[in-house]
């Protein structure tokens, strides 16, 4: 299951140098679970052809505003109604203007007339350009519309040598965005701080004791909160993965210590605390100034506990009336190692996986486990993609934590 799986999608295709990356994205979206239909504009198909976005969609591609539609009817009444979205990748600075102000001179921006279809719009262009006051009244005057979303582009190296903003997002951005748009806002207003991926805690200078999180399950679960509308910050770990679209906040932890910090001060903020971090049980008791010699003999390593961070905020006194949730990364006994550490830690829910499987947990792309409730329930949480999974927990959590929250 994708992130798309099922979703109809139109990509617009304008005129820009970024466009000859539209076969990629096609095959990205394709391959999240969507179906695509290309509208190529003219100024498009000076950077990419319209034979190798057929190919990658498999449908037919939309060029001309006079070419009959597949069925009865005018084509660009058709497109736009046939999809659940509408993606604009990349939108020049032209596109956005002439749809802004409602023109609709090709088959493109007719078919954005023509529907009330929701649109991505992802801008596409040189820095100047962006910077320009009249491009960019154009661009927040369409992200003030309802139906419009706009996902800001990166920065980098772009085509005429420039280095700064304006570069088209990357596929797995968009495809985020998209889903972001599609999923219904359940969870708006509800403040969610999600911890994700590893602590490093230092020997000397140069080593560090850590694990094996990538932090992935985490950053999935931070994307599918936001996805619902939820205001969410990261707590991430040292994880050298990209910020989720549509998470308000990140803060970068290194340390177990540092972690402990982060979740103080934002405890009292939020309504919903999900521990996906492997925060580290126990770090060295000492460590060295300078980084030890091998030929200094045997090394014995002295460790102590780390503060338990979710302990620590279920004792507080403002624990009252938020939503604790936790993880338990297990290798036997796992539902009955999962419930005594629900218990003993005071959580709501406590999501438990078996690490040992072959395939899932750590380092890799997919997971499996089970959700297991305060109220005695355990629910089976098949395998699945790690993205696919955390849309699964929130799915599931997403009612009882709203009914939580209202009952204080």
């Amino acid at each position: 299951m994708g992130l798309l799986d099922g979703r109809r999608l139109l990509l617009g295709v304008g005129g820009g140098i970024a466009a000859y990356k539209a076969p990629e994205l096609v095959r990205r979206l394709r391959e999240a679970g969507a179906s695509v239909r290309v509208v190529l504009t003219d100024a498009g198909a000076r950077f990419v052809s319209e034979l190798a976005l057929e190919v990658v969609s498999r449908a037919p591609v939309g060029r001309g505003l006079w070419e009959p539609s597949d069925a009865s009817g005018i084509v660009h009444t058709d497109l736009g109604k046939e999809v659940d979205l509408i993606v604009l990748a990349p939108a020049t600075a032209n596109l956005i203007g002439r749809i802004r102000h409602g023109l609709a001179d090709d088959l493109l921006s007719t078919t954005v007339m023509a529907c009330h279809t929701p649109v991505l719009v992802c801008p596409s262009m040189n820095s100047e350009m962006l910077a320009n006051p009249l491009v960019r009244e154009n661009i927040e005057a369409l992200a003030a519309q309802p139906r419009f979303k706009v996902l800001e582009p990166g920065s980098g190296l772009l085509a005429c040598g420039v280095t700064g903003p304006g570069r088209l997002p990357d596929p797995p951005e968009i495809i985020e965005a998209a889903a972001g748009v599609l999923t219904p806002t359940t969870l708006e207003g509800v403040r969610v701080a999600v911890s994700a991926g590893p602590t490093r805690e230092a020997l000397d200078p140069v080593r560090f004791l850590t694990n094996r999180s990538s932090g992935t399950m985490g950053y999935a679960l931070a994307r599918a909160f936001a996805a619902r509308g939820a205001d969410v910050t990261l707590i991430s770990g040292p994880t050298g993965l990209r910020t989720p679209v549509g998470v308000t906040r990140r803060v970068d932890i290194t340390s177990a210590a540092e972690a402990a910090v982060a979740v103080e001060e934002i405890f009292p903020s939020c309504d919903v605390l999900v521990m996906a971090a492997a925060i580290a049980d126990y770090r060295p008791a000492t460590r060295a100034e300078h980084k030890l010699k091998k030929d200094a003999g045997p090394l014995h390593l002295a460790l102590e506990r780390t503060t338990d961070i979710l302990a620590t905020v279920a004792a507080r006194p403002d624990r009252a009336g938020r939503v604790l949730i936790g993880f338990a990364a297990e290798t036997r006994d796992v539902e009955a190692l999962a419930r005594e550490k629900l218990d003993r830690k005071g959580l709501d829910w406590i999501i438990a996986n078996d690490v040992a499987g072959v395939g899932v947990g750590f380092g890799t792309g997919d997971n499996a486990g089970m959700l297991v409730g305060r109220d005695g329930t355990t629910t089976e949480l098949r395998r699945a993609s790690k993205d696919a999974f955390a849309e699964r927990v929130v799915d599931l959590l997403g009612p009882a934590i709203l009914e939580r929250l209202a009952r204080g």
